[in-house]
């Protein structure tokens, strides 16, 4: 016999009269997880599959007769009765950036938490094989994450259906129906243009990021407009990228254009920078002040320590999950986050020499 009180199950014990002494050997089945807990089979499928309409100490009792019987539910089983694969998919630019791999960690540690598998792919920055990768990793998970996705917005406005349920980490698009998790990159370059104005510095060269990156053009047009509105204020745009090596590549323009302060795309492509010069023999922070952004792991032991804007990367892959978890059980994703970055002043960055 069953009741129902609001909209957890209530369920009384079933009886099997004639059942005595122990209960036979053998693989533990749901059957004798049921008997063992007096409930009915539905009732501990509901259970093992997460269900949140099962009374909480009828749940704990299920709970306590797989644990008492080492049963272990099926996992073709239970994907095939919920019409879930167990998996969730995360995309990103290129996972050789530790940007990126913050977030999966994130991501992962709370996916896992919660019983799912991360299934983890690249898109070596090309729109086009991002899309394809995406629409092909959703077809084999419950749940998407993009982490700064290189397609246009228009482009994902019109997969937003065969995509759905997905979540968009450093990167806002209207109309897509996900929920964002983004940086305020104006307000950290912001920070970093005072900061060196302060220093005296009133020539920047910017190492710019990748050209579909919206992180790169919201960093840029902040550099712009303090030239522009600023008098004295010169700005030296530098096409770059977003790895080492493109730093690296770029120092040789950065010390032939005379700034006194380089502001980087990213810390990879700063300390790139920083490399660079120092083969060339220009001193950090002496002859030219670098800046980077993101504060990756190892920015603080570069070669000086780097000047750098904070993000939080592990608790945006945790609030990613936390809004994939709810769109993938039927409900709202919640609300947008732009977290604000935190200026860090390390021993990349001096006040302007004055004979310069």
């Amino acid at each position: 016999m069953r009741a129902s009180t609001g909209d957890a199950d209530q369920e009384e014990p079933v009886h099997r009269p004639g059942r005595r002494g122990p209960r036979p050997a053998g693989p533990a089945t749901i059957s004798r997880v049921a008997e063992t807990a007096g409930v009915s089979r539905a009732t501990v499928s509901r259970v093992m599959n997460g269900s949140t309409t099962v009374n909480p100490e009828l749940a704990e009792r299920v709970r306590a007769a797989a644990r008492a019987l080492d049963y272990e539910p099926s996992v073709a089983a239970r994907s095939l009765a919920l019409g879930r694969t167990g998996n969730v998919s995360l995309i990103v630019p290129d996972l050789a950036n530790p940007l990126f791999q913050g977030v999966l960690r994130g991501l992962s540690q709370a996916a896992g938490q919660a019983g799912r598998r991360l299934l983890v792919a690249e898109s070596n920055e090309d729109p086009e094989e991002e899309t394809v990768l995406a629409l092909e990793a959703r077809r084999n998970s419950d749940g998407l994450v993009l982490a700064s996705p290189r397609a246009s917005d228009e482009r994902l406005v019109e997969l937003r259906a065969r995509l759905a349920p997905f979540v968009l980490v450093y990167r806002d698009v209207p109309g897509s129906g996900a929920p964002s998790l983004t940086v305020d990159n104006a307000s950290g370059m912001a920070a970093i243009v005072a900061h060196l104005t302060t220093l005296g510095h009133r020539h920047l060269a910017y190492l710019a990021g990748p050209e579909g990156s919206v992180s790169n053009a919201e960093r840029l047009a902040t550099l712009r407009a303090a030239a522009a509105g600023e008098p004295g204020f010169r700005l030296t745009e530098l096409a770059c990228g977003s790895m080492f090596d493109d730093g690296h590549a770029a120092a040789g323009a950065v010390a032939g254009c005379g700034a006194s302060a380089v502001v980087a795309f990213n810390d990879m492509v700063a300390s790139g920078a920083l490399t660079g010069l120092h083969e060339l023999g220009v001193r950090v922070p002496a002859d030219v002040s670098v800046t980077g952004f993101d504060d990756i792991a190892f920015a603080r032991y570069t070669t000086p320590p780097l000047t750098t804007a904070s993000i939080p990367k592990n608790e945006l892959g945790r609030q990613a999950w936390e809004r994939l978890w709810a769109l993938m059980n039927g409900e709202s994703g919640g609300y947008d986050v732009r977290f604000q970055p935190r200026l860090l002043i390390r021993g990349s960055t001096a006040p302007l020499r004055q004979e310069r």
